[in-house]
């Protein structure tokens, strides 16, 4: 069974610049619409919303995707 992350959880991701860390701030677990483009949600494989640390950019990944870091 997969671990699910929970709001406010550090985390990490690989993106075109390299890793990009941030924090949760919203879970997902129905599909959702996020700047015209439909992500893909389940309460099994929800989607991740997360505040970038370094910009105001918020990013959306399934938690495959994501790696949880320490505070």
């Amino acid at each position: 069974m997969t671990r699910h992350l929970q709001v406010g959880d550090h985390v990490r991701w690989n993106s075109e610049a390299g890793y990009v860390s941030g924090r949760i701030i919203a879970v997902h677990t129905s599909d959702v619409n996020d700047k015209g483009f439909i992500h893909h949600a389940s309460p099994d494989v929800p989607q991740y919303e997360i505040k970038s640390d370094r910009t105001d950019h918020v990013a959306m990944h399934k938690g495959t995707a994501l790696q949880k870091i320490a505070d």
